[in-house]
């Protein structure tokens, strides 16, 4: 199953749509369901407000795929390179909402709640953001 969406905020209830779509599709129980919601949001808004710093209308898709009990999910597009892994600031949870830094909470939250993570910036110009969770 394929998403495709433009760099654009207004697209976010395609993504809640798309991802109850794959959810019932693959038969995934709602805890996992809620998680990827959350997951994903943060994943596909880092690329709507980041990745195209020059602006203009830019597209990208959010692939998703079940095999076995792992369902695994692989954003594309073709930003600026950025390794969310290795370049998202460090977040301290154990921090006052007050006192933390602004920004990784949500590459945090992402490798928190899936299983597999996995970064790669293609020869053809692409970021590949791979994501497995293991279903119930």
């Amino acid at each position: 199953m394929q998403l495709l969406l433009k760099n654009d905020i207004s697209q976010v209830p395609l993504l809640a749509d798309f991802i109850d779509q794959v959810c019932s599709e693959y038969a995934i129980d709602p805890d996992t369901s809620f998680q990827l919601n959350l997951v994903l949001e943060e994943a596909v808004v880092n690329v709507m407000q980041y990745a195209y710093p020059e602006g203009g209308e830019h597209t990208f898709t959010l692939d998703a795929d079940k095999e076995a009990d792992t369902v695994t999910f692989v954003l594309k597009d073709d930003g600026k390179p950025f390794n969310p892994l290795e370049q998202a600031p460090d977040v301290d949870i154990n921090l006052d909402a007050e006192k933390r830094k602004i920004g990784g909470l949500g590459i945090f939250l992402v490798q928190q709640m899936m299983d597999e993570v996995d970064y790669q910036r293609t020869p053809d110009g692409m970021n590949v953001l791979v994501m497995k969770k293991k279903s119930k």
